[in-house]
């Protein structure tokens, strides 16, 4: 019924064009992650987010913060 002579799979029709291959591509560039500097210690941290190293959130101290010993 179906004929296996060919081990090659399936081929492209046709070349795709710049323009379509561009605009398939637009959405796959990197973003930039936001990063806030915090207002209690200084460090840099993502917005929205707890600090790492001081523990605070928009001014309040949500986790303990890691003593180093």
């Amino acid at each position: 019924m179906f004929q296996r002579s060919s081990p090659v799979g399936p081929l492209p029709k046709r070349k795709v064009s710049k323009g379509r291959r561009d605009r398939r591509r637009a959405h796959d560039s990197l973003t930039l992650n936001h990063l806030v500097e915090c207002k209690s210690c200084g460090e840099y941290h993502l917005s929205h987010r707890v600090c790492k190293n001081c523990g605070t959130y928009r001014g309040e101290t949500v986790i303990e913060a890691k003593s180093e010993s």
